[in-house]
């Protein structure tokens, strides 16, 4: 009885502490934005999985110039109908070796639960992402959108100036893995990622959110 009460009470602990990652806002007070016409705005998408979260970015001469590296490694990001540059960060082991639930191991898992180094993954899309389940649409400024890539380019890990994509690592044929900055861990990870990310554009998310359905319900709350 001792350990289900222990077990039970940890259980709780846990809820309260999603609960309240969720619903108290970072940052606390709401940022002040300058007004701007509706032709200003530029849209970002935030793509929620059962596990992870990535941010989808206009994909444009401007940030194509902003990841140069992105093209010499093999990501298509001059392909006539790619319109997103989609990018998430996690953990080295578990994001390279689980394609899908399918390729679940231990060690992976194991290292997920703990401390691993961090990559980041990088793809495109076409003009119907927009439309997907679980795809959350934002509309900030010109500056906003500078300062959110800005924060992105920063994330890759360079020790020469121009980010090298980790042979042989990835999903499909055009989609890269590269190192990033951080170390991952169960409670600063993927989703705790996306959401700074998106702090620097000037969205409000809640104060700790490690999981996608926390996330999105705090970026539906402040946002």
């Amino acid at each position: 009885m001792r350990s289900l009460r222990f077990a039970l009470n940890g259980m709780l602990l846990l809820l309260l502490l999603l609960v309240c990652g969720a619903v108290i806002p970072r940052p606390f007070l709401a940022p002040v934005k300058a007004s701007s016409g509706s032709d200003d705005l530029r849209r970002i998408l935030v793509l929620s999985g059962p596990i992870h979260t990535d941010i989808a970015i206009p994909l444009d001469d401007a940030t194509r110039s902003a990841f140069p590296f992105l093209a010499p490694a093999g990501v298509p990001v001059g392909h006539p109908e790619a319109r997103w540059l989609i990018v998430g960060w996690g953990g080295r082991a578990f994001y390279l070796e689980t394609p899908t639930w399918a390729d679940l191991k231990p060690l992976p898992v194991l290292r997920a639960l703990t401390v691993d180094r961090s990559v980041l993954h990088v793809d495109v899309a076409g003009e119907g992402l927009a439309s997907q389940p679980g795809v959350a649409a934002f509309d900030i400024d010109e500056g906003s959108l500078a300062k959110l890539i800005a924060f992105v380019s920063g994330s890759f890990a360079s020790d020469t100036g121009a980010a090298v994509a980790i042979p042989g690592a990835g999903y499909g044929p055009y989609d890269r893995f590269f190192a990033a900055r951080g170390l991952f861990n169960i409670l600063i990870g993927c989703n705790t990622w996306t959401a700074a990310a998106l702090r620097t554009a000037g969205l409000r998310s809640g104060l700790w959110t490690p999981l996608p359905q926390s996330l999105a319900f705090s970026l539906r709350l402040y946002n």
